[in-house]
C-alpha cells in the first residue's frame, strides 16, 4: 500500500470530505495535477472540473465535481471550493436543464453584444453543467 496523506475539501457550508487518501487528481488552472504524499508544497488555483481520490486502500477512485477554488498541500492536503458534489449526489435532470439554458443563451446572444457579467455567467453555468454530467457519467478519464 502507498503512503497516505489527509484530504479535506472546504466548502462554505460544510467540511464535505475528510479522509486519508493515497491520490487526488484535479484540475488546475493549467491543466491536471496529481498530488500524493510527500508532494512538494504547493497553492495552485483550481478550475471547475472533476475530482479523482483514491482513498487510502483502495484500487478505486472516488469521482466528484468541484466548482473552482483552490488546493493548498503541505503535510495534508486541503482543497477550497464554493461547491462539490459526488458522483451518486448530481441531479442530472438539473445539470441537463443548466446546460440547455447556457447553450440557449449563447445561441441568441454575441459576445460583443452581451452585457460581459451576464456572458460570463452563462459561460460558469455551462462548464459546471458540462462537468456535472461528466461526472455522473462516469467521469472523463473513464473514457479514454
Amino acid at each position: 500500500m502507498a503512503d497516505s496523506i489527509r484530504l479535506e475539501i472546504i466548502t462554505p457550508e460544510k467540511l464535505f470530505y475528510d479522509h486519508k487518501v493515497e491520490l487526488v487528481i484535479v484540475r488546475t488552472k493549467f491543466g491536471d495535477e496529481g498530488f500524493m504524499a510527500h508532494h512538494a508544497w504547493a497553492c495552485k488555483l483550481l478550475a471547475i472540473g472533476e475530482i479523482w481520490v483514491q482513498e487510502a486502500g483502495s484500487k478505486d477512485f472516488k469521482i466528484g465535481a468541484i466548482s473552482g477554488g483552490f488546493i493548498d498541500v503541505k503535510h495534508n492536503i486541503t482543497i477550497f471550493t464554493d461547491v462539490a458534489e459526488w458522483q451518486e449526489e448530481i441531479d442530472i435532470e438539473r445539470a441537463q436543464e443548466r446546460l440547455d439554458y447556457a447553450k440557449q443563451y449563447f445561441e441568441t446572444h454575441k459576445q460583443a453584444e452581451s452585457d460581459e457579467d451576464e456572458f460570463l455567467k452563462a459561460d460558469i453555468t455551462l462548464r459546471k453543467a458540462v462537468t456535472r454530467l461528466s461526472v455522473a457519467g462516469g467521469g472523463s478519464r473513464r473514457k479514454r
